[in-house]
Order: C-alpha cells, then sequence, then structure tokens
C-alpha cells in the first residue's frame, strides 16, 4: 500500500514544493528538479521509456532553469499536475512517483 501524502505546498519564492506523509516524513522537492523529472511521454522520450523508476539524483542535481510552478492541480486521489512557467502542463507525477524521487533518497 502507497503512502499518501497529509499536506502538499508550493513555496514559489523559495522555489520548493514540500509534501508531508502520512508517515511523519517531509519531502522537499526543488522546482527545476521536478521539471527536469517529468513523468509525460513526451520528456521521457517516447512511450517505450514511459514507466521506468524515479530518479532522486535528477531532482536533487538538476540546474536550476529558473522554471516556476504557475498552476497545481490534484489528479483524483493518485497524483498531482503541473503546469509549468515554460508553458509544459502533461506530466501527472503520482504520489508514489513523488515518494521515490524525494532528493533525500538520492545516493
Amino acid at each position: 500500500m502507497s503512502v499518501k501524502p497529509t499536506g502538499v505546498k508550493a513555496d514559489k519564492s523559495e522555489r520548493i514544493l514540500t509534501i508531508s506523509w502520512e508517515d511523519g516524513r517531509i519531502s522537499r522537492y526543488p522546482f527545476a528538479g521536478l521539471r527536469a523529472a517529468c513523468p509525460c511521454v513526451e520528456c521521457k522520450g517516447g512511450h517505450a521509456n514511459m514507466g521506468g523508476p524515479a530518479d532522486p539524483a535528477l531532482v536533487r542535481d538538476a540546474p536550476d532553469t529558473g522554471v516556476t510552478i504557475e498552476k497545481l492541480d490534484a489528479v483524483g486521489a493518485y497524483a498531482l499536475q503541473f503546469m509549468w512557467s515554460d508553458g509544459h502542463y502533461t506530466g501527472i507525477y503520482t504520489w508514489d512517483y513523488l515518494r521515490q524521487s524525494d532528493p533525500a533518497l538520492a545516493g
């Protein structure tokens, strides 16, 4: 069973998305890292590359390109969808994907 979030906050001044999880973990994601790790087919380079594991090192280490979150929507009870300042909006980040992408898990 997946761990569910208890809170989500996008801080535009710090450029950090914070997710609080029901098990007490607090994950902090740089906006640039989330954008770099977009799970959509366009960003992954085609359907054959979909469904791979999340890369917390990419989220942690992505260079800051200045991209910011313009809008954040819940997708049902299972995911978030971002509207990025670069116009991109097709990535659906499931809770499991976000949990696995936690920069604190990067080796």
